[in-house]
């Protein structure tokens, strides 16, 4: 892993800030910003219940916001920053909308396509390859995911024990 560098370590802050207005929403608390020469040009959270969409995630969201901030079709020099390691759908927009650089938090070892179940951002066969850091605040990032899932796990446990035999 290459060193962190402060604005990194900025960009990782403003993801998480996005992660944690999904808590509140009942959202996967995944987001992520992107920024241009230190400018964040979007942010967005996982919003996949609310459009009851399953493609609505963060990155996903935070890519088109900019797209339309800046009027380009393509985001060369800017920074995606995430909380979580992009799955395979985020990796192929990544890679499409031609991001310069990823950083990312905690690494995804079931669906992450940045290095841990496969790397879609860095593939050879492909014409557009992206800089990629991981593990930026994985703690902080992945203990939120972690507190996320375990209340949903104690919810769904509580009212399994209060519905009658």
């Amino acid at each position: 892993m290459a060193p962190t560098r402060a604005e990194d370590r900025a960009g990782i802050a403003a993801a998480l800030e996005q992660a944690r207005s999904a808590v509140a929403l009942g959202e996967v608390p995944v987001g992520a910003a992107v920024f241009l020469d230190g400018v964040r040009l979007a942010a967005a959270h996982n919003e996949s219940e609310a459009r009851n969409d399953p493609t609505a995630h963060a990155e996903l969201l935070a890519i088109q916001r900019a797209l339309q901030h800046g009027g380009v079709d393509r985001l060369p020099g800017a920074t995606l920053y995430v909380t979580l390691e992009p799955c395979a759908q985020c990796a192929g927009a990544i890679v499409l909308a031609k991001v310069g650089r990823v950083v990312f938090g905690a690494w995804d070892p079931k669906a992450g396509m940045a290095g841990s179940r496969g790397d879609l951002l860095r593939h050879p066969g492909l014409n557009h390859r992206v800089e990629v850091i991981g593990g930026v605040d994985a703690d902080a990032c992945g203990n939120l995911l972690t507190e996320f899932f375990e209340s949903r796990r104690t919810k769904a446990s509580d009212t399994a024990a209060r519905k009658p035999p």
